[in-house]
């Protein structure tokens, strides 16, 4: 799958020591195809691709495409904040690189919230050392400071380290997937305190209508903490129209598979 650099245009920049990125469809086609790219991103995060595939070959199309509509959130607020943290994932794991975990397969409810931190990636370094992305993601039409607030709140539990919670849940997750080593050392980390500031990135991944630059460049030049941050905000103008046409096309696709 092509990464979301293929559909937008970025402009970095640097906050003190942190990094600060906003990405924006330069025109209207790259809006349609990020909706493609989107729409294309979405079934895997509640759904497996084995599962997919064995729903298509044991019950066929029709209700293939029935299964998959019905772990979609129906809500406009939970797509709005789900397709924020799916965007989130991709981000992490296409242009940082991070294993992640796609959480949403193991939602209670479509409409329920899930405990725990947005964010959540790893990676080995150097075969032996562990780092870790810890990231809040927020889909706002129109992001304000108070929601980076209270992403920054979400950020700063645990003393800004990847809560307990989401950890084993990750592990828990490699494991069934064969990546035992992986989980292994991400259990002895945390059991066994390794889990350093210096080990850590915090990610604010925001998803809005309006731009994103200056609130997301003053609060990270607010931080005081030693923990690496870095801001990024997609902003796509018609978000609201951008969500409705992911979750449409969504539907649509699974249905002409």
């Amino acid at each position: 799958m092509a990464r979301i650099k293929s559909w937008v245009t970025t402009t970095r920049e640097d906050v003190g020591p942190h990094k600060v990125v906003r990405m924006v469809p330069p025109d209207e086609a790259a809006v349609n195809a990020g909706v493609t790219w989107a729409a294309a991103a979405v079934p895997r995060h509640y759904v497996s691709a084995d599962e997919i595939a064995a729903m298509l070959r044991e019950l066929g199309k029709p209700e293939a495409a029935e299964v998959l509509s019905g772990k979609l959130p129906v809500s406009k607020r939970t797509r709005s904040g789900e397709l924020g943290e799916i965007l989130g994932t991709q981000y992490v794991a296409r242009e940082l690189g991070y294993r992640m975990i796609a959480r949403l397969r193991w939602k209670d409810s479509r409409d329920m919230p899930m405990r725990g931190d947005d964010l959540l990636g790893v990676r080995l370094v150097d075969d032996d050392k562990l780092e870790f992305l810890k990231g809040e993601a927020k889909s706002r039409a129109s992001l304000s400071t108070s929601t980076l607030d209270e992403a920054e709140t979400a950020l700063l539990s645990d003393h800004g380290l990847p809560t307990p919670h989401a950890l084993m849940f990750v592990a828990a997750r490699l494991r069934e997937v064969g990546e035992t080593e992986l989980h292994v050392k991400i259990l002895a980390a945390q059991l066994r305190a390794r889990i350093r500031p210096s080990d850590v990135l915090h990610l604010l991944f925001t998803f809005s209508g309006n731009n994103p630059l200056k609130l997301l460049r003053n609060h990270t030049n607010a931080y005081t903490g030693k923990i690496r941050r870095l801001g990024v905000g997609l902003q796509v103008p018609e978000h609201q129209a951008f969500i409705r046409r992911v979750f449409e096309k969504v539907i649509c696709d699974a249905r002409a598979r």
